[in-house]
């Protein structure tokens, strides 16, 4: 058998005053405000640690700099701080902005991380916040301050203009820098043409990005991309300082703003909406002691959903493995990810994200455990919490399964998802487990990716000894083979415009495509090439124009090439 951290966020606000300067002034009253809340939550523990993400929102007047400070209650220490200067004395904690974050706007939110230890006697919250000497309720509160108004004598000399602060990244390690591009007003609507026309776009991210290395599917996904409903991107992508980064991309496929980013050991995908998006990304955890009945160790890690905003600010996150302060990964009942394929996709219904995934099951057997491997399905709601008794969810689907695929089908109004196996060397539908292709277990059976057909029912890619087919199917076996022209393990399908869908390969040090009808499955046009280095893994995604975007390796260790697929009538 191939065997493959808790959070706070806080909101804060202090009122300032602005003092014009002349011969003769009377003092009056002035209005400020002040108020924050304060948002901490542990994202991960395990049994001597823990991190943490903490956002501020300042309720009041703006703010240039901000101190916040809080008192643990069970002995917690912070040992390591990201996008703030944190010290401790005792159990009293005082957090410092850094450069680039010390501005929060009315309402604004600006957020850091930290890591830090805790013993066995628990590690609550803190029981409130202070944001530059104000508690923070939650409310904003008005205050009267002296503030000196000119009178009708000589003219005065103006005072310096305060400049903006910039709101940084709400986590990370130091913020990349970006040469931004303006940002899209309305739909981007790319033109159409005769014939599918490919652009290229190289985008500086200014920090390190997780090479290829032999893309394999126990190893990390560099990059991955996903549509706003505007017609720009969210580009996600993996740091090598075990971060992952988030970034908007404009309707030109270039940086607009800052990068924000997320702690997490591997990237699985992304999704957007008018609100934002999900990352799908991995975290470290605590496999506990065991025993296993057989084998070796393997790392125990978790799976997430990380809710953010228009701003790529922490709304939420939710773990969508099972792992907990009582539950390590050699318990029983364990569902964690460990080395075997561990790959995952995202899917939402408008509503709800649902997140399909490679998983490693521990089951009980006399003494010991053994670590079994199949996928695992979550739907989480809008407000992060896990939808219990979903028609469509399950702990476990495909056994010995890789190449996990799902989408929403708003015909049907479910989930539809499909997996390789090797259990019968199959490509199968997961929940009724069914075939839907049967393979050979000769080590060469590989899944693609599914879409939806322009009828009923559903198109997925998948290979068989090199040679790349399309299968449509409903609700149980084939009922249309496509055997395809590519040659390739890995090929990646994505819906193309009305009616079409995109077929993709690797091709030499490029990747080749062609246009297929998403009814017929019969060809459309032309093959042609798409100068970019394609990646086993990492997948394009459809836009509302009509266009497919794919993230690719750039020409440097800082840079991510856009490959676009623009619209065809």
């Amino acid at each position: 058998m191939r065997q493959r951290r808790l959070r706070v966020v806080l909101l804060a606000a202090a009122g300032a005053a602005a003092v014009a300067a002349g011969t003769t002034a009377a003092v009056v009253a002035h209005a400020a405000s002040t108020g924050c809340s304060v948002n901490y939550r542990v994202g991960s523990q395990w049994s001597t640690g823990f991190t943490a993400n903490v956002a501020i929102t300042n309720l009041g007047d703006p703010v240039s700099a901000w101190t916040l400070r809080w008192s643990y209650s069970a002995g917690q220490t912070v040992t390591q701080a990201w996008n703030a200067s944190v010290s401790q004395s005792g159990s009293a904690v005082t957090v410092n902005n850094a450069a680039w974050n010390g501005g929060i706007a009315t309402n604004a939110t600006t957020s850091f991380g930290l890591n830090g230890t805790w013993n066995a006697a628990g590690n609550p919250a803190p029981a409130s916040f202070s944001l530059n000497g104000v508690t923070c309720t939650g409310q904003a509160t008005a205050t009267s301050t002296p503030s000196p108004t000119p009178t009708a004598a000589p003219s005065p000399t103006a005072a310096p203009t305060p400049t903006a602060a910039t709101s940084a990244s709400p986590t990370g390690a130091p913020t990349p820098t970006a040469t931004p591009s303006a940002p899209p007003t309305g739909d981007c609507a790319r033109p159409a043409g005769a014939g599918p026309a490919v652009t290229v776009t190289q985008v500086d991210v200014g920090v390190p990005v997780t090479g290829y290395g032999r893309e394999g599917d126990t190893e990390p996904l560099p990059a991955a991309i996903a549509a706003t409903p505007s017609g720009g991107s969210w580009l996600a992508w993996l740091g090598t300082d075990s971060r992952v980064y988030l970034g908007k991309l404009g309707c030109d496929d270039r940086l607009v703003g800052t990068p924000t980013s997320f702690a997490g050991i591997d990237l699985q995908d992304v999704q957007a909406d008018s609100n934002g998006g999900v990352l799908l990304l991995t975290r470290r955890g605590d496999c506990g002691d065991g025993p296993l009945c057989g084998g070796s160790s393997s790392p125990c890690n978790t799976m997430h959903m990380i809710r953010f905003d228009n701003s790529g600010q922490l709304v939420w996150e939710r773990q969508v493995t099972n792992l907990s302060d009582t539950r390590t990964g050699y318990d029983n009942g364990a569902r964690f990810v460990w080395w075997y394929q561990h790959h995952g996709r995202l899917a939402s219904d408008g509503a709800n994200y649902a997140a399909y995934f490679g998983v490693a099951i521990t089951v009980q057997n006399g003494n010991c455990v053994d670590i079994h491997q199949g996928d695992r399905m979550q739907v989480v709601n809008a407000g992060g919490a896990l939808v219990a008794g979903h028609r469509d969810s399950f702990e476990v689907g495909c056994s010995h399964s890789w190449g996990t695929r799902i989408v929403w089908d708003p015909r049907t109004s479910r989930f539809a998802m499909v997996c390789a196996t090797d259990n019968a060397c199959r490509i199968a539908q997961p929940n009724p487990y069914r075939t839907v292709a049967a393979g050979t277990c000769d080590g060469t059976l590989f899944g693609g990716d599914l879409v939806l057909a322009s009828t009923s029912g559903y198109w997925t890619a998948w290979s068989q000894g090199g040679q790349v087919r399309l299968e449509h199917f409903t609700t149980g076996a084939s009922d249309t083979t496509v055997s395809t022209a590519a040659r390739s393990s890995h090929p990646h399908l994505v819906s193309y415009g009305t009616g079409r869908m995109l077929l993709t390969w690797e091709s030499g040090t490029a990747m080749a495509a062609q246009v297929y009808d998403a009814g017929t499955g019969t060809a459309v046009g032309a093959q042609f090439t798409i100068d970019v280095r394609d990646h086993d893994f990492q997948a394009f995604k459809a836009y509302a124009d009509g266009s497919a975007a794919y993230p690719a390796a750039g020409s440097t260790s800082t840079s991510i090439r856009i490959a676009r697929v623009m619209p065809i009538p």
